[in-house]
Order: structure tokens, then sequence, then C-alpha cells
């Protein structure tokens, strides 16, 4: 499970320590969950079923499907993976709706046939930089989270043993880290366009409508640096930053976006520096 940059081992104040393991499949590589482990400095459990597992309440489980976050337990939810093949991000590949899709004209791939350079900043499982590298964007995407940029590496990995995925996660390039440094010494103009997806803090639970979500915010929690993230973006931008945020919640602590494409349940947030070249 290569990835283009190597995993940071969570911090040793992580409370992920104390509800967080990894464990593979009687199928897996057991040398390569092994590693996964020792790299992030969690405990490994070897061979188990998820729903067996009392001690840890998420396990990061590897199989013949790839890596997943997967709770434990009796009746947990399905598995929580990067998959960009099948599923539903292999239907929107195929079926999506291509630069009319609400991400793609919202970072203006309806306005240009220059193919532009994005970087996304918070890249989270990856499904917004994949539709763009689709639509020919040259993707960089950043993933702070030690977990989340396993599942994505991971994902981006098959992703790139696939005959018609390939080309596509080919224009992706993933880092662990924090953008934040990035785009703050990046200088002026460095890329063409900056999308940010930071987590919204959901007040209410019942907003979390899906299982896989809840499970994926226990391991990122809320985004408090979205302020910061935009002012760097701002700085580093040629083109335009683009922010996905609930349809209903308020824009991000700073200037107000100049224009927006909504959806059904979020929205895109437009900020535009100078106009697309044509």
């Amino acid at each position: 499970m290569p990835s283009s940059s190597s995993h940071t081992e969570l911090p040793d104040s992580s409370s992920l320590r104390h509800i967080l393991a990894v464990a593979h499949s009687p199928l897996a590589e057991p040398g390569v969950a092994r590693a996964l482990a020792t790299e992030l400095g969690l405990d490994w459990l070897g061979v188990v079923a998820p729903k067996q597992v009392r001690d840890y309440s998420l396990l990061l489980f590897m199989d013949e499907n790839g890596l997943a976050l997967q709770q434990t337990g009796k009746g947990a939810p399905g598995p929580v993976r990067a998959e960009f093949v099948t599923g539903k991000m292999g239907y929107r590949r195929e079926h999506g709706g291509g630069a009319g899709q609400l991400v793609a004209r919202a970072v203006g791939l309806q306005k240009t046939r220059a193919p532009l350079q994005v970087l996304d900043a918070t890249a989270g499982l990856g499904q917004d930089a994949f539709v763009l590298a689709s639509l020919g964007c040259q993707m960089t995407l950043f993933e702070r989270n030690p977990v989340i940029h396993a599942l994505l590496a991971d994902g981006l990995y098959r992703a790139a043993l696939n005959e018609t995925c390939a080309p596509i996660a080919a224009r992706m390039t993933l880092h662990a880290g924090s953008s934040l440094d990035w785009m703050n010494q990046a200088g002026p103009e460095a890329v063409d366009v900056v999308y940010l997806d930071p987590m919204f803090p959901h007040r209410d639970k019942s907003a979390l409508v899906k299982k896989e979500m809840q499970v994926f915010r226990q391991v990122v929690g809320d985004d408090d640096d979205a302020s910061q993230l935009l002012e760097a973006a701002l700085g580093c931008v040629r083109y335009r930053v683009v922010v996905k945020r609930p349809r209903k919640a308020p824009a991000i602590a700073g200037p107000e976006p100049a224009a927006r494409v909504e959806g059904k349940s979020s929205r895109y947030d437009i900020y535009p520096i100078r106009a697309l070249p044509a």
C-alpha cells in the first residue's frame, strides 16, 4: 500500500489511541497491516473479526478489498474506505455529468479549457478531488489526519491498479500533513484553484444522516482553523478559492464569497481573484 508520502504517527495525546487499533482478515497481507500499525503508533491485533472486538470501538481493518475504517461489535455499520473503482464513485465516474457537476461548476471547468492546477487543501477521502482529476485537473492533495491519509493512500493505490482509473489517479499527488504551512510559504499565484472542504461542527447529531459520517467524525473532529485556511488560500491562489459548506451553514469567517453554487445538501462558496483563462 505505497503512497506518495508516508503517514505521520498519531500524537501521544491523541484519544484515538484508546479507541482505534489495526487488524486484518485472513486474506490480507499481515506485514502491511502490521507496518501500518507501527507507523501510526497503534496496537496491532492481527487476524480478527471486527464484530468480535471489545476493547476498541474502531479498527483500521485490512481485507481483500483494501483498508477501511470499521466500527466494532455486533450490528456495526459497514466499513468506510476511499473507493474510486467501484460503488458510488465508480458510478459517478461513468454517469456523473462531467463538467456540469456542482464541484466542477464551482471550480470553473465550464468556463475554461485550460488544464487547472488545483490544491485540495483538506482532502478527506478524496471524492471531489477524484472528480476534478477525472475532468483533467492536476490535483495536489493534503490530508493532515494520519488515519484518513492512510485510507486515501490505499484508495489511490488501488485506483492506480485499475486500467480505467489509473490515468485519473496519476493526476493526483497526495501529501501527509497540513496544507496550511504549504500555502503560507508558497507565495502568490502558486496554484490556479484552492479547494477547501473543512469539517463543519454539527451541534445536532440528527444532522449526521449517514452512520459512516459519524465514524469519520470520530476520527477527524472539527476543523477549527477554517478561517486561517481560507486566508492562506487567498494568499497563494491565482484564480479562485472554492469552499464547500453544508447548504445552511454560515460562510467561513473572513471575506464574503462573491458567488455560490448550491445543491440539495451542500453549497460551494466562490472567492474569485481574477477571471479564468478561456
